[in-house]
This record gives C-alpha cells, sequence and structure tokens, in this order.
C-alpha cells in the first residue's frame, strides 16, 4: 500500500546518542573537571548501567525514590531532568557540576549523529510528496538537532511528548501527530525502535515498522525498506 504521511522515532530510530565515554567526556571539558582516563572510562560505564544517558541503556534499577519521576518522565521537561540528573547521582563523581554538564551535553546537537540512510530516507519520501513527522518520548526541544544536521526542512511536524504531557504508547500523541499532517491513521507508517512504545500507533490503525536500536555503525541501511512500504520508490 502506498502511505500518505509517514512518522519517526527520534533515538535509535533517525538518530543516535554518542557513547557514556563521550558524553562523560566532554561534560568534563565543560567544567573544566579532570578525570585520569582510567576512571573516566569506568564512570562512563557506571552510568551507562545506572541509565544515566537519555537515548542510552534503561537503568538495571530505578531507586525507590525516583520511581515516580523515572516511569512520567517524558511527560514534562521538570520531570525528564529530575529523572535522569537523579538517576546519575547514583554515581559518584568528582564536581556536583558534572550532573547538569552532563544533562546540558546530551540536548546538544553534537551529541547526536544520524544514521547513514536517515537523510536518504528523510528526502525520499519529501521527494515522493509523503508527509514526515517526528513523535518522540522526550523532555526537551530535539528541533535544534535536525536543523544543525540539515535535516529540519525534511520534517513536516515535531510532536514531543514533554510538549503535550502525556508519552508513548498513549494514542493521543500520535492521533495528533496525524492531525498535524492532515492524514486519517489508516494512511500512516509508523517507524521506530520500541515495540512497547511506538507499537502504541497500532491503536490507531496506523501500520507500524520496528528498526533495531543500533550504533549507527551498526546499521547502516536500517530505514531504507520505508521507502519501498511507504511506496516512495523501490530499494537499490
Amino acid at each position: 500500500m502506498t502511505f500518505k504521511a509517514v512518522l519517526f522515532d527520534f533515538s535509535g530510530t533517525l538518530f543516535r546518542i554518542e557513547s557514556a565515554k563521550s558524553w562523560l567526556s566532554s561534560a568534563l571539558a565543560q567544567t573544566g573537571v579532570d578525570m585520569p582516563a582510567d576512571e573516566v572510562r569506568r564512570s562512563a560505564m557506571r552510568l551507562a548501567v545506572a541509565g544515566a544517558l537519555p537515548g542510552g541503556p534503561l537503568p538495571e534499577r530505578v531507586p525507590d525514590h525516583l520511581a515516580r519521576a523515572w516511569a512520567a518522565r517524558d511527560e514534562s521537561a521538570e520531570l525528564h531532568r529530575a529523572a535522569y540528573t537523579g538517576v546519575a547521582r547514583q554515581v559518584e563523581l568528582p564536581d556536583e557540576a558534572l550532573y547538569d554538564a552532563l544533562y546540558e551535553r546530551h540536548m546538544a546537537p553534537a551529541a547526536w549523529r544520524p544514521y547513514a540512510d536517515t537523510a536518504e530516507v528523510l528526502g525520499g519520501l519529501r521527494r515522493a510528496g509523503i508527509a514526515v513527522g517526528v513523535v518522540s518520548n522526550i523532555g526537551w526541544d530535539l528541533r535544534p538537532v535536525f536543523r544543525a544536521h540539515g535535516m529540519d526542512g525534511l520534517v513536516d511536524a515535531y510532536v514531543l511528548s514533554y510538549e503535550h504531557g502525556t508519552q508513548k504508547p498513549d494514542p493521543r500523541l500520535f492521533r495528533t501527530a496525524c492531525d498535524e499532517l492532515g492524514q486519517d491513521p489508516h494512511d500512516v507508517l509508523m517507524v521506530g525502535d520500541s515495540r512497547t512504545a511506538d507499537g502504541g500507533a497500532a491503536a490507531l490503525g496506523c501500520e507500524v515498522f520496528f528498526v533495531d536500536h543500533l550504533p549507527v555503525e551498526e546499521r547502516p541501511t536500517g530505514l531504507r525498506p520505508v521507502l519501498q512500504l511507504a511506496g516512495a520508490g523501490a530499494l537499490s
């Protein structure tokens, strides 16, 4: 079937966050805090295990006092910051300023890399006249990431959880995206990496296509099937 619009998740679908080591190293440079190289490596690993890197691995365990904020973390900017800086504080770092610096760093466009075929697929959809929306569980404005990578002109609508006070898989987010694009959900394809969160679009009647949440180097062509699924041209 030919779809009239395609919705995409952000993290792990179109873009990937930098490694925990790069993330911590950037925060250290920003704050002027020195750490030995081996301690940077160990602390980065502990932060990743704690789930402190947004877009990275989920926590192995969420502390009881953070459970409520964590469960609703994508519903507001305040909850998002509280949840992620809270789990980061489970890892001892040499300067308190690092926790806020880490949070600020993950929102920087430089912290994100597009998958190799992101621009190709978004551009192919645009040339085929198929509308594109980004539907993301997130606590901050990701539009500057797309602008910095020259892709903002390929997206017609952004529906971000923190701007609507609810998070995927709530069908209301997908409904909002379909409405902003002026399309019936049955004419819309949702592309994401989470069967739980992104799969919520199926409740509205959207078709859903899943990609693997992998490092950029390990998924060079994961998005290309979307062009064929959407009727935007055959795979090369």
